[in-house]
């Protein structure tokens, strides 16, 4: 039953995906609104099977319907209820399946945003979103249908992955991840929709401007969850590999952000018309193409793709995405000219402009480092990899550079300033870093730590200094309280501030990474019970093993106790585990952290097994 209900859901949800299309940009063309109207009608339908579909499949993974091809591969009887739940996103199938739902979802919430109020681009840009639409439920329609059932139904399943069971942020680690990929769709389809209609004003950007920052911070915290999840889960006491599919995700984050700051140029000065246009395609574009390279087979070997179906379709796909969009930009070029020139560097928009190409250069960089062994792979057959070295070489110098424009950005005026303006605004972030830079390596930190530091506590003075000045401004013209003056400067450049805000966030995630990095200390020992072994300034005692069994797994735990090696006291106690599952022959670490604090007089302590 789950299977037909599923397969007739989807079904329906494609039949009415392509009658939207068609619906809505019929309705534009010959002016008749009771059509769009119905499109409309269609969006929201549409969302609903795509939510009967998905329930189907939970409703088959909690009652253990192993005639599924997909329940038998990716659940089980003893998995706990919590994990079945999980297994609907655990592998290709099933995250299309969710892919699907939450694309339905910014579907449906678009078609309701714009229910009385509608811009003339809302007709088009509707067709666009439910092509989108069209093209992943034909894959679950097709390639990869989760609903694929078996001639005969298995006794009992695999279980998701040992991974994907191994911690409760698998949760939420790939919903936040889909809402800020896919929500990236509701501005590529207001862009291709002001292209096609040729209202190529600043319109489409201020419609989608909330769209696309709730997209953003959904990929934002999906990013900082999948960077958690590494270092809770596997064992090798890091949270950012350079792995393929975290690049893949990191690459629209990074064309994103990109794209936040080239608008405000745009709307303030009336430039980068066709960069703005290029920058949203090329990240809808790369949302694709981390699906393509994830979900297409060509990440586990170039091979596997030639086998694929799916491969192939979603190449078509980004083919059609990148020629239909610069082929509109093309066109319309005439109509994007800039309505100013960049008068001076020492402008806003003239480091804001240099923010989008330190950002494009990071894209490409992260890009080439991704593909180049699959291209390699393809052209020679043999493996090549890249790996991690590579990365922070040609990536940390540009994220420096990035990291001064954005503590020197928000301290210029558009248009154009005296360099003496600036040079008096720049005196107390620049005495900052002067005195930070003075004081780390008067207690010997190293030229790294000096830099990354001392960089750090420029821009974080400049930007805070920046806040500051606006109050003061409106105590000064409204003579209000510091708190008065807080909210009213707030009030007139919410923008500003919350970007202020956020740049305030970047800088403490610096601070922290780099701290990590630069001050990062391990060792790998061999230890018997009752022994005691000195590592890294702590006396470390095996106490012994112990061992539970789970309804999912056996659990193996190392009781390791910490020693202050000059008092002999206790100093905190470790206890890193092996989880041993019956659907795979290797154990999968769980490592044990304790997190130091000023309070607890410990460092950072990580132990893996």
């Amino acid at each position: 039953m789950p299977a037909l209900v599923g397969t007739l859901a989807l079904a329906l949800a494609l039949a009415l995906a392509l009658y939207g299309a068609i619906a809505a940009i019929v309705g534009t063309r010959t002016g008749r609104p009771r059509v769009i109207e119905s499109a409309r009608t269609a969006a929201y339908s549409l969302f609903a099977l795509v939510v009967v579909a998905n329930l189907a499949m939970l409703a088959a993974l909690l009652a253990d319907d192993f005639s599924l091809r997909y329940v038998a591969s990716n659940s089980s009887r003893a998995t706990p209820t919590f994990f079945k739940v999980l297994a609907l996103w655990s592998a290709d199938e099933g995250s299309l399946l969710l892919w699907n739902l939450v694309l339905g979802g910014y579907l449906a919430a678009v078609a309701f945003r714009f229910r009385a109020r509608r811009p003339q681009t809302f007709p088009w840009a509707l067709a666009v979103m439910f092509g989108v639409s069209a093209f992943y439920l034909v894959l679950v329609l097709g390639p990869t249908t989760p609903f694929a059932t078996l001639a005969t139904a298995a006794p009992d399943g695999r279980g998701p992955l040992p991974l994907l069971q191994n911690h409760p942020l698998m949760a939420v680690h790939p919903p936040f991840l889909y809402l800020g990929f896919i929500g990236f769709t509701v501005p590529f389809a207001f862009a291709i929709a002001a292209l096609v209609t040729g209202r190529v004003s600043d319109a489409w950007m201020r419609i989608t401007r909330r769209w696309t920052i709730a997209a953003w911070i959904f990929l934002v915290i999906g990013l900082v969850l999948g960077a958690l999840w590494s270092y809770s889960v596997l064992g090798w006491g890091g949270y950012w590999a350079w792995d393929p599919v975290e690049n893949v995700a990191l690459l629209p984050w990074l064309l994103g952000t990109a794209f936040l700051h080239s608008v405000m140029v745009q709307e303030r000065r009336g430039m980068l018309k066709v960069w703005n246009l290029s920058l949203i395609v090329g990240t809808f574009a790369l949302t694709v193409l981390g699906t393509f390279l994830t979900r297409g087979s060509i990440l586990a070997s170039v091979h596997a793709f030639a086998d694929s179906i799916v491969g192939p379709l979603y190449l078509v796909f980004l083919t059609v995405v990148l020629l239909g969009g610069f082929g509109l930009i093309a066109w319309r070029r005439e109509s994007l000219r800039a309505e100013a020139t960049f008068d001076t560097p020492l402008s806003r928009e003239s480091v804001f402009l240099g923010n989008n190409i330190l950002l494009l250069v990071l894209t490409f960089t992260v890009l080439v480092g991704t593909i180049y062994p699959l291209l390699a792979e393809a052209v020679t057959g043999g493996k090549v990899s890249v790996g991690s070295p590579f990365f922070n070489r040609n990536t940390v110098p540009v994220a420096l550079l990035l990291l001064f424009l954005m503590g020197i950005g928000p301290l210029l005026p558009w248009r154009a300033a005296s360099l003496s303006a600036v040079l008096r605004r720049l005196q107390v972030p620049m005495w900052a870093a002067a005195t930070t830079a003075v004081l780390l390596a008067s207690a010997g930190a190293g030229l790294a730590a000096v830099v990354v530091f001392g960089l750090a506590a420029f821009v974080a003075t400049a930007t805070i200094a920046e806040m500051v000045r606006g109050v003061q401004a409106q105590r000064r013209a409204r003579g209000l309280s510091i708190g008065g003056a807080t909210v009213a400067a707030v009030s007139r450049n919410h923008r500003l501030y919350g970007g202020l805000v956020v740049h305030l966030g970047l800088i403490v995630a610096v601070i922290g990474v780099s701290w990590s990095a630069l001050s990062d200390r391990s060792s790998e020992v061999t230890i018997t019970e009752g022994e005691i072994v000195r590592a890294e300034g702590y006396d470390l005692r095996f106490d012994g093993l112990t061992a539970r069994d789970e309804p999912h797994r056996r659990v193996l735990v190392a009781e390791l106790t910490v020693l202050d090696p000059n008092s002999g006291r206790e100093v905190v106690r470790l206890q890193p585990s092996l989880n041993l599952y019956p659907a795979s022959s290797e154990p999968i670490g769980t490592p044990s952290i304790r997190v130091g604090t000023p309070f607890n007089g410990i460092a950072d302590l990580y132990a893996s097994l």
